[in-house]
């Protein structure tokens, strides 16, 4: 078995662990006391050999995820493909390009069109590397959600379909042999500040394991949506945002179109609004406030998550799209997915991502990206909620900091 992966100083409170793992986690703790933390769970993986290129021009890449192993077969590695490209100046520098072709007909309820155009994609940040370099990108015009995907959007789609997330679902015996059945407990993992300060390189100070938790209960069994139909929608797996985008007609963001539209159509700016975090003395996102993670003191307005609509719209008029949840986007992660780009001098056209996933951090696991930040992004711990970032999490993981939006494509 192996032992639980030590984690960097500062790791995203965004990413807890998948339901199965804290499973897995809960039900070894009495025959692994070295590896017990209350309320969490942990997973056995086995590794695999990847190439070197990820992990030597990449850190760790545990930022934004909560770095623990997911209880999985290794799987092959398959060639990295960077995608459709044009020959092309793929200058960083050159300044962004936004389309001036008019959208294909009525906006679809609830979208705004987003002509598409061309930019440097990446992050500011020297810190953050699976985001760099800044590398050009080129992208057909589409429709996109205004805002999250809200409780009562989703509530509208399980009325309809009787649709039952991962979150809701009996958690499988076969996945757990030897296991009692009462033990296997659908819920969800939430965030629960300490009562007092505590070291932030292990997330399981904040993070619980709660049965009970999902879309419907978001702060646990005791929950509801009372008051938060306007809130954006957590507890969302990737597959449960696939089945939605479905039933809708639509389709998830590639993460360069999350970054294009999150942008706005300004040029590498640090945030979605500019280069100032409080532009015009006014807070722009919700984040986090305070003393990670014990003491978020709201200034912002919110303590958790936002109704959508909230804060000043950016230049594209999206809402949040920086903080409040975090959103999927259809993208595999992989750390040196920007490098394979910018190696090939060129303007990649409509990228899709990577053909498989890798995370150093976790090498049995495979991951989507996520973009936009969450409530819980501060500059104590974690900045990801700038445009340029990415995170990362497991398909079948949710949280109460994890939404989605939505696309379309031009007809």
């Amino acid at each position: 078995m192996k032992k639980k992966k030590t984690a960097k100083p500062r790791i995203d409170p965004r990413q807890p662990r998948k339901r199965n793992a804290l499973v897995n986690r809960k039900l070894l703790t009495a025959v692994i006391a070295m590896l017990a933390i209350a309320g969490s769970l942990y997973a056995i993986t086995k590794s695999r050999t990847q190439p070197a290129t990820a992990t030597e021009t990449v850190e760790a890449s545990d930022h934004c995820d909560s770095g623990i192993r997911k209880a999985r077969a290794a799987h092959a590695a398959l060639a990295n493909q960077p995608g459709n490209v044009e020959p092309a100046d793929a200058s960083a520098s050159a300044p962004p390009f936004i389309n001036s072709s008019t959208a294909p007909g009525a906006a679809p309820d609830g979208m705004l069109w987003i002509p598409g155009g061309e930019f440097s994609m990446g992050c500011e940040d020297a810190e953050m590397r699976d985001a760099r370099p800044f590398h050009r990108v080129a992208l057909d015009g589409y429709w996109m959600d205004r805002t999250e995907v809200t409780n009562e959007e989703f509530a509208r789609f399980v009325k309809a379909t009787g649709y039952v997330t991962l979150a809701e679902r009996q958690l499988n015996a076969k996945d757990f042999p030897g296991v009692p059945a009462g033990n296997l407990v659908p819920g969800s993992a939430v965030f629960v500040p300490p009562a007092n300060a505590v070291a932030l390189n292990n997330h399981y100070n904040w993070w619980r394991y709660l049965p009970g938790a999902n879309w419907r209960h978001p702060d646990g069994p005791e929950s509801d949506l009372k008051g938060k139909e306007k809130h954006p929608v957590v507890h969302i797996a990737y597959q449960d945002a696939e089945a939605y985008a479905k039933w809708a007609g639509k389709r998830l963001p590639t993460e360069a179109e999350f970054e294009f539209a999150a942008r706005g159509g300004l040029d590498r700016k640090r945030f979605v609004w500019g280069d100032e975090f409080k532009a015009g003395g006014k807070f722009q996102a919700n984040t986090f406030q305070g003393h990670f993670p014990e003491k978020n003191t709201g200034e912002d307005g919110f303590i958790g998550t936002a109704p959508v609509g909230t804060f000043t719209p950016n230049g594209f008029g999206l809402f949040d799209m920086a903080g409040n949840v975090w959103e999927w986007t259809s993208d595999w992660y992989r750390p040196d997915y920007y490098q394979t780009l910018a190696a090939t001098n060129q303007v990649t056209r409509n990228p899709q991502g990577p053909s498989d996933s890798f995370d150093p951090a976790e090498p049995g696991a495979k991951k989507r990206v996520h973009k936009g930040g969450s409530f819980l992004c501060t500059d104590e711990y974690c900045t990801r909620y700038m445009p340029g970032a990415r995170g990362k999490g497991e398909p079948d993981t949710g949280s109460n900091n994890v939404g989605f939006r939505l696309v379309r494509s031009a007809k």
